[in-house]
């Protein structure tokens, strides 16, 4: 089994100055998930390299034994030092795509031509496609086989108004997922605020929030596993 991992290379957090990048939890839990179940895992973004973390989601009050397990983890910090140019990947070689989240990909991943087309080859394709928290935004432009919205038509859920609200961004990201997700024609459906939810609508599974991330690639291993 072989999973791409899909990262932002996005670190500022519009003009206010402060930084952003992919959440520390949304990489770690699925990391490890597919990991532990003996998968290979390679991580790509749009620049290659060394992907920017979100500074706040290695504070104390974000850290869980993941996050702790993957900042000890010689390993993993060397794949991720290294993450493949987006550009040069397919779906081809691999069995399912995962997409982490964190505000960054709200300017970059929902924009990037070459993943707009990993997200439509794979599934087209007929291999699965998972995004967590900010990750489902970058589903904005994609399209499905006839033109229309991917979404269109589709269980989905995401990062929440009501949570960006609480994180007091809703002035700064350049979209609001759910709202994106809606308009898009998706159906929307969600948690309370900060609780685990997962929605999957055949191959495409979506998470709500950092707590959805390990619940979500579980669910993408079922649907692996289920072949």
């Amino acid at each position: 089994m072989k999973i791409l991992m899909v990262l932002t290379s996005h670190d500022q957090l519009g003009d206010t100055g402060r930084k952003t990048g992919f959440w520390l939890e949304e990489l770690a839990a699925p990391y490890y998930v597919f990991k532990d179940a003996g998968a290979e895992v390679v991580l790509a973004s749009p620049k290659g390299g060394q992907p920017p973390l979100d500074p706040k989601s290695n504070e104390p009050g974000f850290q869980t034994d993941l996050t702790r397990r993957f900042e000890a983890d010689a390993e993993a910090n060397a794949v991720l030092a290294d993450t493949a140019r987006l550009a040069g990947v397919s779906h081809e070689g691999f069995d399912a795509v995962f997409y982490p989240g964190g505000h960054g990909p709200l300017w970059d991943l929902a924009e990037d031509a070459a993943s707009i087309k990993l997200i439509e080859t794979t599934l087209r394709a007929g291999k699965p496609v998972t995004l967590v928290c900010h990750a489902p935004g970058v589903l904005r432009h994609a399209k499905s086989p006839d033109g229309k919205p991917l979404v269109e038509g589709k269980d989905v859920t995401g990062f929440t108004n009501t949570e960006e609200e609480a994180v007091g961004l809703t002035e700064v990201v350049p979209f609001l997922v759910e709202d994106e997700l809606k308009r898009n024609g998706g159906r929307f459906s969600k948690a309370g605020d900060w609780e685990s939810y997962v929605v999957a609508d055949g191959l495409l599974i979506t998470g709500q929030n950092p707590a959805s991330s390990g619940p979500a690639a579980e669910r993408l291993l079922a649907h692996l596993r289920q072949g």
